[in-house]
């Protein structure tokens, strides 16, 4: 194992380290329990918009906190769920008076330690609602889950849901908006290459020069097929079939296409395997209004993509466009 890291039992906190110095205006880190926060939380009056998970998947879920995004994230270890205290502490330092909207990711240890946290609160007198994401059409259960994963979808539901937290929505107006996305986001992936958790030392699995996983997790699960290696036209159909056969999305819909990096594919693959995407959705008739090509749900440094696509309408194509400031996501006023 070769890694840019001291000690693979500290790999987080000194990563959240690094975060902090290089994005101070935009995010402070609470050491113990860690906890990535706003800088300017709590913001009176508003919902606080709080997502987590283990962490490797960078940017998500810290580089994602800011204003119109999130007002916290809970890094738990390395593929690893983050603990109730932790859930609670991120409630508590954003807590302006109008609730907290907790986002969970479908996997087992988060559902069950946010909702843990989300009861503590509750019996402080907070109000706490709680969406789960579950929007990869790969598998019905896995090693993590009992249903689906939350994949890619969870990006662009954080981005939605807290342009809509920042512009002064209530917590139930923000809950039916989050279901909403839910109900109309999908996503399946892909790997060349397997990760490599560093306190194990060894890829998750194992892949032949010329085999690729389809329908892989992002926590380095095996996935739903192991098949030969194809070129990208292959590649990309045998991801948006599934995804648009699931929901289904039909000729006319308007849709965000958010192509993504496992964490070791290079953008020159990216915007090759996007353009590929964009084509077999016309196509179909199917009109990509809004993109997002990049590594935002990585899986350390798995070789690997993903494609998720939402279904738009004006409300969350206007929330999209709404101004975010994340070390991740920026742009608008």
């Amino acid at each position: 194992m070769k890694k840019i890291i001291n000690d693979p039992a500290t790999v987080v906190a000194d990563s959240l380290r690094g975060l902090e110095l290089a994005h101070a205006d935009l995010v402070t880190v609470v050491p113990d329990p860690a906890v990535v926060v706003r800088a300017d939380a709590p913001v009176q009056g508003k919902v606080a918009v709080i997502s987590g998970g283990g962490s490797g998947h960078e940017p998500m879920h810290g580089g994602l906190v800011g204003p119109g995004m999130l007002d916290a994230a809970c890094p738990g270890p390395v593929f690893t769920s983050p603990t109730p205290d932790q859930v609670q502490a991120a409630i508590e330092r954003t807590n302006g008076g109008a609730g907290a909207l907790l986002i969970v990711k479908n996997y087992t240890g988060d559902v069950l330690n946010f909702e843990t946290a989300a009861e503590l609160a509750q019996a402080e007198d907070v109000e706490v609602a709680t969406v789960v994401i579950d929007d990869d059409v790969a598998v019905q259960d896995s090693l993590y889950t009992a249903g689906r994963r939350g994949v890619g979808g969870t990006v662009l539901l954080e981005k939605i849901v807290g342009a809509a937290a920042e512009r002064g929505d209530d917590l139930a107006a923000c809950l039916a908006l989050a279901q909403r996305v839910v109900a109309n986001v999908r996503s399946m992936g892909m790997a060349l290459a397997a990760p490599t958790v560093p306190h194990v030392g060894e890829p998750s699995f194992d892949l032949d020069a010329d085999e690729m996983e389809v329908g892989i997790g992002i926590h380095g699960e095996p996935g739903r097929a192991r098949l030969p290696a194809e070129n990208a036209d292959g590649i990309v159909a045998r991801l948006l079939e599934p995804v648009l056969a699931d929901l289904p999305f039909r000729e006319g819909d308007r849709v965000l296409l958010f192509t993504n990096s496992m964490g070791a594919t290079p953008l020159l693959e990216l915007y090759l395997a996007h353009g590929i995407a964009e084509r077999m959705l016309a196509d179909r008739g199917i009109v990509v209004e809004r993109r997002l090509v990049g590594p935002y749900v990585t899986s350390l440094e798995m070789q690997g993509m993903s494609l998720t696509v939402l279904k738009l309408d004006d409300e969350l194509t206007g929330l999209w466009d709404a101004p975010v400031r994340t070390a991740a996501l920026r742009w608008g006023s």
